[in-house]
């Protein structure tokens, strides 16, 4: 349901008179559980990944550390750990979050920290993603992961520049670079600015200024220090930079392709007076996010379900292990209630819809 109190700081509203739809999807995921008497929270499939992705990034690492590659090796082993660490993002960092890693909270704080250890920050990322992302999604002018306007043009309602013609071909050298924005600027400006697009972040505690500031304090010993240390200012800097373009293309790409795509709606809030949306708040996740590649087992696994992401928006506490079970329920309900349900069979198709609609958006608006 749509978060009430304290977090909702928008005058923006859904119609949840009825609320239907979201209470049939409900009772069918419980009843799903309460019979398979499994819980919500992760498993050892959960566990397994975290036991191999962590001591992987580990190892290569300490590869990349003590050991002298060439230069295409060397380019390739930074691409792993890019890649390695996104994934760990998918899997572990962003169910811990979410609070589906475990059912202890002490366990999901721990385990959120992983973010930490990528160069973010979990406290302004949760804000960000769980709060307003979750609640506000593809809303333009509160959704802050579609707020890169007049660089990208996202959405129909965003202002159209002439560099957008191109849009669909710059954008994988701004995806490229994100993770790297993300890491020395963008948390650094929420922090500063003490807001998130257009909404003032959450009041941090000392022990959240702590943490933070020592986060990226440590992010620059081992990521820079370090690494300089051991292997010289030129391989740290190629590496370093193969790292950040192959994370910054993971973590951009799985993400574009649940929201900015053909089949996701979007909706303008222009922030004057309180708007109403005419749906309620489940429907509306459903006709704002797509699925992609749903047999993908292979893709399943290293983008830690978020190829589910119809599933993760209605159940954000549940984790990802479990919606493959789950979303046979979720499309039977959406069916029932004649709700579109946006899916995509393939990574590719997805991929290809994401790139038409930049370029479609990028046309000069009649």
């Amino acid at each position: 349901m749509q978060p009430k109190g304290h977090y909702v700081m928008y005058k923006v509203s859904f119609n949840n008179k009825d609320n239907s739809f979201y209470q049939d999807l409900k009772s069918s995921v419980e009843q799903y559980f309460s019979t398979s008497q499994v819980r919500k929270t992760g498993n050892w499939k959960l566990y397994i990944k975290a036991l191999t992705l962590v001591p992987a990034a580990v190892a290569i690492y300490l590869m990349l550390l003590f050991f002298h590659f060439s230069l295409i090796p060397g380019i390739l082993i930074s691409g792993l750990l890019g890649f390695v660490l996104a994934s760990i993002g998918f899997n572990i960092m962003h169910d811990a979050c979410h609070g589906s890693y475990s059912r202890k909270p002490w366990v999901n704080n721990i385990m959120g920290l992983s973010l930490n250890l990528l160069g973010g920050n979990a406290f302004i990322w949760k804000f960000k993603h769980n709060i307003i992302h979750h609640t506000y999604t593809n809303i333009d002018g509160i959704d802050d992961d579609i707020a890169k306007s007049p660089v990208m043009r996202q959405c129909e309602s965003q202002k159209w520049v002439k560099a957008h013609r191109f849009q669909h071909i710059y954008v994988v050298i701004l995806y490229a670079v994100s993770s790297f924005a993300w890491v020395s600027m963008m948390d650094f400006n929420k922090y500063f600015k003490g807001k998130i697009h257009n909404t003032d972040l959450q009041k941090m505690d000392l022990s959240e200024h702590v943490i933070f500031w020592l986060s990226k304090i440590m992010y620059v010993l081992f990521y820079i220090v370090i690494p300089v240390h051991y292997v010289g200012w030129q391989a740290w800097a190629i590496g370093f930079s193969c790292m950040h373009i192959t994370l910054g293309l993971t973590l951009a790409l799985v993400f574009q392709l649940a929201h900015v795509v053909e089949e996701a709606a979007f909706v303008f809030a222009p922030g004057i007076g309180p708007q109403k949306i005419e749906e309620e708040w489940a429907i509306h996740q459903v006709r704002t996010t797509a699925n992609f590649a749903p047999r993908n087992k292979i893709v399943s696994w290293f983008v830690g379900g978020l190829n589910f992401q119809i599933e993760h928006h209605l159940f954000p506490k549940v984790s990802h292990v479990h919606y493959p079970a789950i979303a046979h329920i979720v499309k039977k309900v959406c069916e029932e209630h004649q709700v579109h349900y946006n899916e995509f069979k393939t990574m590719t198709a997805a991929v290809a819809s994401h790139f038409r609609m930049m370029k479609i958006l990028g046309m000069k608006p009649k």
